[in-house]
């Protein structure tokens, strides 16, 4: 059985309304019940499960010294040739390390470090060819802004040398499948960690993906790998969940799991969501141009914002920025 809050926000509120994940802005009176092959009820809070409350209302602790109840911008910053919709542009140090800035500058309060693209179709890159993109990238940055930095990377060798190299946020889009040193790498040093859900792997990922029920099957999936994690020693509260929009799944897959995203406060974790540039957003907004799809994708992120997620993944940070203070200000 799993529940999904169903949020409101103001300050008018009725009695018996609680907060979402110890949000002052945002709260519910009742929650969809959801169950494998029965249809859905609405219930009130009451009824809700006392484990499920209390996933469901608590305060998400600070991950990497960042405030939890409030949003959160991670730039993406693709040191790759690839990369679906920026690659090639940081592909010197110098190039990346301008961006960097520049997105710090902007509103980014995490930068996403990446050197192996995860595009439908991409081919893999060694490991120390990945290290070779990234680590300079991250000690360049590292040097001149206290800005989170993440690693985005299946790997545990990439993953320790961006951490030697100052990155203070593992961002792994294989939700630890990949490789088995990355999940005790991460807790032996009580890193934080993005957990994506991932189905099949970039090269194949979008080629038939089937689901019994695309919510609770990747719901499932990071509840399983969440206990991994706490298993071999990482705190909960250093553990950040992503869906994977877009990894694995068709439109229909990927519009599911928008309308419902508020199911993943059930974990007790922040929730991150990357929509940005994406095909979903090309696709129903009618835009053949990747560049050109900072609007589709800050309208889907303010989706997802008014369902309670703490973190967006985008390319277009300035304009996200924007988007963000003016969403604020009239809430």
């Amino acid at each position: 059985m799993y529940f999904r809050p169903l949020v409101q926000h103001g300050p008018a509120r009725p009695n018996g309304a609680v907060p979402l994940a110890g949000r002052q802005d945002l709260w519910f009176t009742h929650a969809e019940q959801l169950q494998r092959g029965k249809p859905a009820q609405v219930v009130p809070v009451p009824d809700l499960p006392s484990g499920w409350q209390d996933r469901l209302t608590r305060p998400r602790a600070s991950v990497a010294a960042l405030d939890m109840s409030q949003p959160q911008i991670m730039g993406i910053l693709n040191a790759t040739p690839d990369s679906f919709s920026d690659g090639g542009l940081h592909n010197s140090v110098e190039a990346a390390r301008d961006a960097a800035r520049n997105m710090v500058q902007n509103g980014a309060s995490i930068l996403d470090v990446g050197g192996e693209s995860t595009r439908p179709g991409a081919d893999f890159v060694p490991e120390d060819e990945e290290i070779r993109r990234t680590r300079p990238v991250i000690e360049a940055i590292r040097a001149e802004t206290e800005a989170v930095i993440s690693i985005d990377t299946r790997k545990a060798s990439v993953a320790q040398a961006a951490f030697e190299a100052g990155a203070g946020l593992i961002n792994d889009v294989s939700g630890f499948t990949f490789d088995p040193q990355l999940a005790p790498f991460c807790a032996e040093h009580d890193a934080p960690v993005c957990v994506m859900h991932l189905q099949g792997d970039p090269a194949t990922m979008q080629d038939d993906p089937r689901y019994e029920d695309v919510l609770l099957d990747v719901y499932d999936f990071l509840a399983q790998q969440i206990e991994r994690l706490i298993a071999l020693g990482l705190k909960h509260e250093r553990i950040i969940v992503d869906p994977g929009i877009g990894f694995g799944k068709t439109q229909e897959h990927n519009l599911e799991l928008l309308r419902n995203i508020s199911l993943f406060h059930g974990l007790g974790c922040p929730i991150l969501l990357g929509v940005s540039r994406k095909g979903l957003i090309g696709q129903i907004g009618k835009e053949p141009r990747k560049d050109a799809r900072a609007p589709g994708s800050i309208a889907v992120a303010l989706a997802g914002l008014s369902q309670g997620v703490q973190i967006i993944r985008a390319h277009d940070v300035a304009e996200t920025a924007q988007a963000l203070r003016l969403w604020a200000a009239v809430r």
